[in-house]
């Protein structure tokens, strides 16, 4: 996914969950949603409980985890 398309998609405001990369225009955090899924969430389950989110998100989501992979891992880290 290039890095326009996830600009628009992902979006980092200081102030809004820590300044962490989040999904677009809301407070559900990239790092939340890789979380669950190194937990064994399934895609069905996040998007049962996050009903905002689209399978597009969670696609992007994932593009970005894997583009930015320390970042995401360093904040779980960091909330364990």
């Amino acid at each position: 996914m290039s890095p326009k398309i996830q600009r628009h998609f992902i979006q980092k405001t200081p102030g809004v969950c820590g300044g962490n990369a989040r999904i677009r225009d809301t407070r559900i955090p990239v790092w939340t949603l890789v979380s669950f899924r190194q937990q064994g969430a399934s895609e069905e389950e996040l998007l049962r409980n996050y009903p905002v989110l689209t399978p597009e998100d969670l696609k992007i989501a994932w593009s970005y985890y894997e583009e930015h992979a320390q970042e995401i891992d360093r904040v779980i880290a960091d909330d364990t």
